[in-house]
């Protein structure tokens, strides 16, 4: 029960990181980004092959992350321009196509190019006893980097001045607009930022189980899944619907199976926006 609920918290934080990702853009943009899943996993196979042509791990794993945070700029300063002229409905929508066909495209290169391509950074070594509970390696690693890259977010957003300026134009565009901030500017930082935040989560995901090339759709369900029952737009609630699904998704899986898992997490989505539509800790 209590590895149980160990490698639950692990996978919570793995989901919170992610969550915070897809939120964010949504907070910024209005934009929903369905290819968000997708970008870790090439953050991931981008990994995997440089580690196979020789390059150092940490060398491999850098590049990874960076090459997914790029992509999200060249995103935001290409395709999204055009959404972003759009306001309400019509940028939600123009935003949901353009970014699923991202997602396929980016889905469809990795099945052609790397059908069997796996991240695995299997970190060696006996399980570690902390209070009694056996821990494997890989999940004290993956949870801690998961814990700096969350405090590390929490001092970026409450400490320096671009992180306030981000909360200022997520609360109130046009106002942030009237005191001198530049909302596309910030949009691109963010939209590059969310992109290395996917990376970091594929990095850490494959230190406790391999992460396959086609495991994109997958990851932004839960991405979604996490953002809904936060709070679109709640960093805050981000951080704690993915630790609370994290726990359910493993706690289910192992006293049920991971079919009726994944079944309870999307119950859980559909039950928070008929009983409270702006999520846990989302603004009415």
């Amino acid at each position: 029960m209590g590895a149980v609920l160990v490698d639950g918290l692990v996978l919570g934080l793995q989901f919170a990181i992610l969550g915070v990702g897809l939120t964010l853009v949504y907070g910024l943009g209005g934009v929903v980004n369905l290819a968000h899943g997708q970008m870790a996993v090439m953050a991931a196979i981008v990994t995997a092959r440089l580690m196979d042509a020789g390059l150092p791990t940490a060398a491999a794993i850098a590049i990874g992350i960076i090459a997914t945070g790029l992509l999200g700029v060249v995103l935001d300063r290409t395709i999204m321009q055009p959404v972003y002229s759009q306001h309400g409905e019509s940028r939600i929508l123009l935003g949901l196509l353009l970014m699923l066909g991202v997602g396929f495209i980016i889905d469809g290169v990795l099945e052609w190019r790397y059908p069997i391509e796996a991240l695995n950074l299997r970190i060696a070594g006996e399980p570690v006893t902390i209070a009694g509970l056996k821990i494997r390696r890989g999940s004290i690693v993956a949870s801690s980097v998961t814990i700096a890259v969350g405090l590390a977010l929490v001092a970026f957003f409450r400490l320096t001045t671009f992180g306030r300026a981000t909360r200022s134009v997520i609360q109130n565009e046009q106002g942030a607009r009237l005191c001198g901030i530049n909302p596309a500017t910030v949009r691109t930082v963010v939209f590059g930022l969310s992109g290395v935040l996917a990376g970091i989560v594929a990095v850490t995901q494959a230190m406790t189980s391999p992460v396959v090339s086609t495991a994109g759709v997958s990851l932004t369900i839960f991405a979604l899944i996490v953002a809904v029952v936060g709070g679109l737009g709640s960093v805050s609630g981000a951080f704690l619907a993915g630790i609370i699904l994290g726990v359910v998704n493993t706690m289910s899986a192992f006293y049920i199976g991971t079919f009726v898992s994944s079944i309870i997490l999307v119950v859980a989505a559909a039950a928070t926006i008929l009983i409270r539509p702006q999520g846990l800790l989302g603004s009415g």
